[in-house]
């Protein structure tokens, strides 16, 4: 009797899953759930990284990098105390041997799976930065935590690899969405920063995911993150002009940071001596830029709320956009995890304040208000760094209300994303994959082709003969219409070159000489790991339409031919296709 109430219910699971699968309505809600989880782990993420600060540092929500100074200097030994946690933390974690897939890899690399410890170790490493004060924000935790919850469910419920990656982005977006309180911004994360498009198919499951994701922290009483504008105005040309500058200034600004935090990690990585203390060391050299500017501490929150309000002096402003560039890249680089949303949020803020001080000083008798200038800032050189034009342009009309300001954002971010896609290829999350020595250079879905390499299209019916015939034992051994090519190999039986049958039956050939010389492509050929990329490279630099695989001791395991190649390529390519827009059955 038991087993047969267990086989029912296993059929029913079964028969739920299928439904799932097909009904879209089924996929809105089973999205709007991982919503709610999202909003709910945001919210528990945000209470805890802030109840550390509150406890090490004895400060309100929010208000660390907002302190005037530092009254009690020995609480900055937080900072190393904190990077002594994400050592012993790392050294729990070596038994693992791999390195922790974030929301982005996942979907672009693994069709939206996340084993969810990888989930816990990224979320863990990046509260207890923020918490001990590393100039690191949150955002990467809650993105991980509400897309790996999304993925846990669709992996339960066995998604199609497009629908899980859809939900993925959902759960990444919600969460972004509950932690701004702005449920535009998480959709537009979740198509720009996780999914990498925007597709009729998915946009009703990432509002729903974002809406009921922001619902919670309302519940919950969590107040809006909502930004001081001026009143309602207009923007002339001019204006226009000048933002679209400072959206220049940022991308240059951001592409020069990206550059400067690979530089410093590379450089870091290298000091074999710290190589197991670096939060540590990273904390101690923290503690004199605290002192400097408190305002260099946690991801900013408080700090740009204080400046935006008392608008500070032009060389106290730069003082602090120096001081913050240099505690995020040290934060980074010496092993606090945590990503550059909000301090670049705070960057852009603090370049956009000096870029209106500066422009209303010169004497060109052009005027902007410093608000607004910090605002489209804050835009800006996010988007350079983070990426998401719309992403950023949609968080500046939600947390400020302000119609007016939407279209120099808009303007801003578009230029600063273009310089930056154009110049540099890149945002922060994929060129840090990209160091690690990843491909990816967007969250668009390229599992497929990474997977597909030559060891796995090869065949295997390739005929083999000795180098050392002559021709005229080639035709007796390979007569026309057996093959179209052989393959040649040495006494060992190594890979020697590649001799077209017909060739070899040229009128004009001495039988006695030697096939060797007929070879061709001698010193090419494909190696198993090789994805279909690299393959069709192959192809087109030899000009070659078929080549040989080798193994590491250059024997031949396999043939690819290159009408073979492409054709599985395209038909990746077309499978793709018809998933984004739904038409896979």
């Amino acid at each position: 009797m038991a087993r047969s109430r267990k086989f029912s219910l296993i059929l029913a699971v079964a028969r739920q899953r299928r439904r799932l699968r097909e009904s879209e309505a089924a996929f809105i809600l089973l999205a709007a759930v991982a919503g709610l989880a999202a909003g709910a782990l945001t919210n528990l993420l945000q209470a805890i990284a802030h109840g550390l600060q509150q406890l090490l540092y004895g400060v309100t929500i929010n208000r660390l990098s907002a302190l005037g100074s530092i009254h009690h200097p020995w609480k900055l030994l937080a900072l190393p105390a904190g990077g002594l946690l994400l050592v012993l933390f790392a050294r729990g974690l070596r038994r693992r041997g791999r390195v922790p897939v974030d929301v982005v890899e996942a979907n672009a690399l693994h069709g939206g799976r996340i084993p969810f410890a990888d989930n816990l170790v990224i979320a863990s490493q990046t509260v207890i930065s923020n918490g001990a004060g590393a100039s690191v924000g949150l955002e990467a935790a809650y993105a991980q935590m509400g897309g790996g919850v999304a993925s846990q469910l669709g992996q339960w419920f066995r998604l199609r690899r497009n629908d899980l990656r859809t939900l993925v982005g959902a759960g990444a977006g919600g969460a972004i969405g509950a932690a701004f309180g702005a449920p535009l911004t998480g959709a537009f994360y979740a198509f720009e920063i996780v999914i990498g498009n925007y597709t009729p198919a998915a946009i009703a499951p990432v509002m729903a995911a974002s809406l009921s994701a922001v619902s919670v922290t309302r519940l919950l009483g969590a107040q809006p993150y909502l930004i001081a504008t001026t009143a309602t105005r207009g923007f002339a040309l001019p204006d226009y002009l000048l933002y679209v500058l400072l959206g220049a200034l940022c991308a240059v600004v951001g592409m020069g940071m990206m550059r400067v935090v690979a530089f410093a990690e590379l450089r870091v990585g290298a000091w074999q001596r710290i190589a197991g203390w670096k939060p540590v060391v990273g904390g101690f050299v923290l503690i004199p830029l605290a002192l400097l500017s408190p305002q260099t501490l946690s991801a900013g929150h408080g700090a740009l709320h204080l400046d935006l309000v008392l608008r500070p002096a032009l060389t106290f402003l730069t003082s602090v956009l120096l001081l913050k560039i240099a505690a995020s890249v040290i934060s980074l680089s010496f092993g606090f995890r945590g990503g550059l949303f909000f301090a670049s949020l705070f960057l852009g803020s603090l370049m956009g304040q000096l870029f209106a001080g500066l422009v209303n000083l010169s004497p060109l008798g052009l005027a902007i208000d410093p608000n607004d200038a910090a605002l489209v800032g804050m835009a800006a050189l996010s988007v350079s760094i983070v990426g998401g034009p719309m992403t950023l342009a949609v968080l500046m009309l939600e947390t400020t209300h302000d119609f007016a300001l939407m279209g120099v954002v808009l303007a801003a971010t578009l230029v600063s994303s273009a310089l930056t896609r154009e110049i540099f290829g890149y945002s922060f999350s994929t060129w840090r994959l990209h160091l690690r020595g990843s491909t990816i250079r967007s969250p668009r879905d390229i599992g497929r082709l990474t997977t597909m390499t030559a060891g796995r299209i090869m065949r295997t019916d390739w005929v083999a003969v000795d180098r050392a015939m002559s021709v005229g034992a080639f035709r007796a051994a390979v007569p026309l219409g057996k093959t179209a090519k052989a393959i040649l190999l040495d006494a060992d039986g190594a890979y020697r070159g590649i001799v077209p049958t017909a060739a070899a039956f040229h009128p004009d050939l001495d039988p006695a000489s030697p096939v060797a010389a007929l070879a061709t492509h001698v010193g090419v050929a494909l190696r198993p790991e090789m994805d279909i990329r690299s393959i069709l490279t192959l192809f087109d630099e030899a000009a070659a339409d078929e080549l040989a695989v080798l193994d590491d001791r250059d024997h031949v395991m396999g043939v690819v031919g290159e009408r073979h190649a492409r054709r599985r390529y395209f038909e990746a390519l077309e499978e793709s296709e018809r998933e984004l827009f739904g038409e896979k059955a």
